[in-house]
């Protein structure tokens, strides 16, 4: 009855502790504003993924596939803003007089993000298409979201705690500084290899 929680927290750790736009940006939020700082932006994270993944197996997924060109609106829609997002990376360690101004994401920003988030997509169509139990209705989409929540947490933290580590080796504004546009140029990367392949429509 419960067979499907392994394979499922399975491809939820995979995906969600390996490198993509929440992940690096919790890495450079950890190495500029520290871990209680980022905690915000882990919960955000995993809520509002949570809350994507249910809506997903809830309905989104029949609307997607009968309305394909969505992704092509939501591929423009995710390139825009990551590329807006690897700007403000980029510019995270601003002059001394402006370090007041310079905050981290909040939970709903976080949670906001899950929605143009091309790698994000692909975790919650793949998730409901290939684990929910269809035996249990609506009750099957639910159940994977929360098992997706109780793994993404620790998995996501993992990067902004390592960002508090790398900060030991970024005691200058300069290192910072190349550590953030290094992090902005990381994040437009992701874009290739997600948009190309990792948000197809269903089948």
């Amino acid at each position: 009855m419960f067979s499907f929680i392994l394979p499922l927290a399975g491809f939820a750790v995979a995906s969600s502790i390996t490198p993509g736009p929440n992940n690096l940006m919790l890495l450079a939020s950890g190495a500029n504003f520290g871990f209680r700082r980022t905690l915000p932006h882990m919960a955000g994270i995993s809520l509002g993924h949570a809350f994507m993944v249910s809506l997903v197996g809830l309905g989104l997924l029949q609307l997607f596939e009968a309305f394909p060109v969505t992704y092509t609106i939501m591929k423009v829609a995710s390139a825009a803003y990551l590329l807006f997002l690897a700007w403000k990376v980029a510019n995270a360690a601003p002059p001394a007089h402006k370090e007041a101004t310079a905050t981290p994401f909040t939970f709903l920003q976080a949670a906001a993000f899950q929605w143009v988030n091309p790698k994000a997509w692909y975790m919650a169509l793949t998730a409901q298409t290939q684990f929910a139990p269809l035996e249990w209705g609506a009750w099957g989409a639910v159940a994977v979201a929360v098992v997706f929540a109780a793994v993404n947490f620790p998995s996501v933290s993992a990067w902004a705690y390592l960002g508090v580590q790398v900060k030991a080796w970024l005691g200058t504004p300069a290192r910072l500084r190349a550590f953030n546009i290094t992090m902005a140029l990381l994040l437009v990367a992701t874009l290739y290899p997600m948009l190309t392949t990792g948000l197809s429509a269903p089948h």
